[in-house]
């Protein structure tokens, strides 16, 4: 019950966090804006795969991942192991920044 709520509240707050931050602009045209990656949030916090949306959603981030990388607010969930996974299993390359 108890790793229920942690879950629940971890995925509650990742959720908001990408939320509220702020748009980051990339050269290549895609707007990186971690909102667009809510619907991978419940594969990011738990062993569930990713769904189509998701990996979809994660290929057009692809460029942004290092700004997202260097933001101490989000550098803990993207640079997580499921969040690894998660890329893993939607064929998105891990950058090195």
């Amino acid at each position: 019950m108890m790793k229920v709520m942690w879950g629940s509240i971890l995925a509650l707050a990742a959720t908001l966090l990408l939320v509220t931050v702020a748009n980051i602009p990339v050269a290549e045209g895609v707007t990186c804006s971690p909102t667009e990656l809510t619907s991978c949030s419940s594969a990011f916090m738990s062993s569930s795969p990713p769904s189509a949306t998701c990996c979809s959603k994660l290929r057009e981030q692809t460029p942004c991942l290092c700004g997202y990388l260097r933001n101490p607010s989000l550098r803990q969930y993207v640079n997580s192991p499921n969040a690894k996974k998660v890329a893993s299993s939607c064929n998105v390359a891990t950058p090195n920044c």
